[in-house]
């Protein structure tokens, strides 16, 4: 079994609380909805238009309009106006630099999806060589984590 190393005063789990100051807790709470990361997905497959939006994630225009605002208020997407020949001004949702930040949590979730529902014959793969492409952890040294290597520690304040 594989655990995350938890250090200095981490460590002591009964001495502190990770509620409300945990980066996953946040995240989630920022796009923890089904709808939040398939609008997401189709982001990053070049969706911009809100009726896309809604029919490609298969939601109502009230939910697709409230995960687009939300996810525009997170700042992950940003709005263009954009106007067709002859129509009102509308606006499109394209990935802003935190947005595409984000992109390795959905391939890892793209991934996980991929080998343990074992029904996909989907592949990320790298357009440079066709080689089939993966999501891994590295430190800074450039070094592959496993999971038996990892740790969370308290960074110093800057």
């Amino acid at each position: 079994m594989y655990m995350t190393v938890l250090q200095g005063p981490l460590a002591d789990r009964d001495a502190w609380s990770a509620v409300g100051h945990c980066p996953v807790e946040k995240t989630m709470g920022l796009v923890g909805t089904k709808s939040a990361m398939l609008i997401m997905r189709e982001a990053y497959y070049g969706t911009t238009r809100f009726d896309d939006f809604a029919r490609r994630v298969g939601i109502t225009k009230a939910a697709t309009s409230a995960r687009l605002s939300e996810l525009v208020e997170a700042g992950l997407l940003a709005k263009q106006p954009y106007q067709e020949p002859g129509q009102r001004s509308r606006d499109e949702y394209v990935l802003t630099d935190e947005g595409t930040a984000f992109m390795p949590v959905v391939w890892a979730m793209f991934e996980w999806g991929r080998r343990y529902f074992d029904d996909s014959r989907l592949r990320l793969s790298h357009l440079g060589c066709g080689a089939e492409a993966t999501v891994e952890i590295r430190c800074a040294d450039g070094h592959e984590v496993g999971p038996d290597e990892l740790a969370v520690r308290l960074a110093r304040r800057r």
